[in-house]
């Protein structure tokens, strides 16, 4: 097939971007390089069945080929990068999915939106099932990530109810692994590079708020799975085994052989306290289920992150 990818350049999309040169497909990866990086698509240069095109797709694409599946991962996703970038944020969760919507429909290809646990907000429920509405605060400094990505899965279906497109929404949960940016702000690079340097680790409130680690080889396959299947519901990918901040930081000081010492800071507005998936939609529709732990990924994470000085 031939496939095109927002955001390409960016943590998630780059490994995707692997595994469908590795399937045989010819990609296209369009990212402005707000958040992406060169970097993590620099080994396909020379690939002829790799394009990379700098672009930002909250602008209207003009692409003249043929195409056979759109996926949209373009977006700021770190509580850091949106924060510093809201309005970017908003943009591609409106008028960037509308462009690539509009890119499908124009080349009658597929599509997949990537959306996100955030639409469930500070979950009253847990695990999170794909039927569960969310609990989010519409204004809350958090509101341009989780409203620009409730907003995208609303278009995507729009375009499914009311042109016939055919789409796939995914849900990503808390996902990890090399090429994560040192900055990104999210907990598992914060970890790791406080203790590669000797420092702290930094714990937000009491610390016992909990996240669910997908290592981002099994999520890259569960969207490869998701795409070649007929579900055009929102599909939860991620892992359900469930993390206190504090037990990762456990797991971190272990693997780095660093003792353990944490400092307290105020836990920041409409911080989820429990995040978790139920994932027997995938498990079910597409035969899909995580099998890296979380040490063997933050191991592989940590070399990662000591082999590229990040």
């Amino acid at each position: 097939m031939k496939i095109l990818i927002t955001g390409g350049a960016g943590f998630i999309a780059s490994h995707l971007t692997d595994l469908l040169l590795q399937e045989g497909h010819f990609v296209i990866c369009v990212d402005n390089l707000i958040t992406g990086s060169l970097h993590n698509i620099k080994h396909h240069e020379g690939n002829k069945s790799f394009k990379f095109i700098e672009h930002d797709i909250s602008s209207h694409l003009d692409y003249k080929d043929k195409l056979d599946f759109v996926l949209h991962l373009a977006s700021p996703a770190s509580p850091v990068d949106y924060m510093e970038l809201p309005i970017e944020t908003l943009e591609v969760g409106s008028l960037g999915t509308f462009n690539a919507l509009e890119l499908a429909k124009e080349k009658g290809a597929k599509f997949l939106f990537a959306s996100t646990s955030e639409i469930y907000g500070d979950p009253l429920v847990s695990p999170q099932k794909e039927e569960y509405f969310g609990n989010v605060n519409s204004i809350g400094p958090r509101s341009v990530y989780d409203e620009a990505k409730r907003f995208a899965e609303a278009t995507t279906m729009a375009y499914r109810r009311h042109y016939g497109l055919d789409t796939r929404i995914i849900r990503i949960f808390n996902t990890y692994g090399p090429r994560m940016r040192k900055n990104d702000g999210r907990v598992v690079p914060n970890f790791i590079n406080q203790a590669l340097n000797g420092n702290p680790f930094t714990i937000y409130g009491d610390g016992r708020q909990t996240r669910s680690f997908c290592y981002v080889s099994d999520l890259v396959d569960g969207i490869y799975r998701a795409m070649k299947s007929d579900i055009h519901t929102p599909i939860n990918l991620g892992n359900p085994n469930e993390f206190t901040m504090i037990e990762l930081a456990e797991v971190v000081s272990r693997i780095v052989a660093i003792p353990l010492e944490m400092i307290s800071k105020p836990l920041p507005e409409d911080d989820p306290k429990q995040r978790r998936p139920d994932i027997s939609k995938a498990k079910k529709e597409l035969g899909w289920e995580p099998v890296v732990q979380l040490e063997e990924g933050i191991l592989k994470t940590v070399k990662w992150f000591k082999d590229n000085g990040k």
